[in-house]
């Protein structure tokens, strides 16, 4: 006799969760901040070799799509700061309460956006 059901939660009967929410995009945020980071060690190299090189970065930046990427990744650093922020308080043996893993997994997305909201405003003078 063969049993039709699946070994393990599939996704057609998988509930997402916050923390399932939280982790993958922990991960992919991961991903986006390695790329930045080698972008942003690329473009300060550009700076050595003239100002050629600087003025066409300065006119991507300058242009909605470059701003929209750069709010993008202050969103991205800011989601991987208060998701790690998180890891390390679950590392140390606390939060696994159904209930904490909601609020702090809450709290790490839309802290991550008042962060970035916040950081934007600092950036434009406003505060």
């Amino acid at each position: 006799m063969e049993d039709k059901n699946p070994l393990s939660p599939h996704i057609q009967i998988y509930r997402w969760h916050i923390s399932s929410l939280v982790s993958i995009s922990h991960r992919i945020t991961g991903i986006i901040n390695i790329v930045a980071i080698t972008l942003i060690c690329i473009w300060v190299s550009l700076l050595v070799l003239g100002d050629a090189n600087y003025s066409l970065i300065n006119q991507l930046l300058n242009s909605i799509l470059g701003k929209f990427i750069a709010l993008g990744l202050v969103w991205s650093f800011s989601f991987q700061m208060l998701s790690e922020i998180r890891h390390l308080i679950m590392d140390m043996g606390y939060g696994f309460e159904l209930q904490t893993t909601r609020i702090t997994g809450l709290l790490v997305i839309f802290g991550s956006f008042l962060l970035t909201i916040l950081i934007y405003l600092i950036g434009k003078n406003f505060i």
